[in-house]
């Protein structure tokens, strides 16, 4: 299910960088751009518009559910609860004592020979 539903998003995200990007720029922005007319108060909405609407809310409406699903699933659950476990599982076992030093031959000293 909730790949299916990131799919959407996914989709829904491609198309909504895209019509954006397809209409034209009408300056409102920060005082900037394009057309040269007199200021209107509302602009009629236009097919572009009303679908970038569309976009919009299909895109929160996802965006919405993936966190619901998530939480859902992830409910109950740690990561820091399983990482004992999985450090137990993959820790190579040490060995105690006397098989840290390095192997004696005999009753020879550990100490180097001296040169002469």
């Amino acid at each position: 299910m909730e790949n299916v539903v990131l799919v959407i998003h996914l989709i829904l995200a491609i198309c909504l960088i895209g019509i954006v990007l397809l209409q034209r720029s009408e300056g409102g922005g920060l005082g900037m751009g394009g057309g040269g007319g007199a200021m209107t108060g509302r602009q009629a909405a236009t097919a572009m518009t009303k679908l970038t609407w569309a976009f919009a809310i299909a895109f929160l409406a996802t965006s919405i559910t993936l966190t619901i699903l998530a939480a859902s699933n992830g409910a109950g659950s740690s990561v820091v609860d399983r990482v004992p476990d999985a450090v137990e599982e993959t820790a190579p076992a040490l060995p105690a004592g006397d098989a840290l030093l390095p192997p004696t031959t005999g009753d020879a000293p550990l100490t180097p020979p001296r040169s002469e």
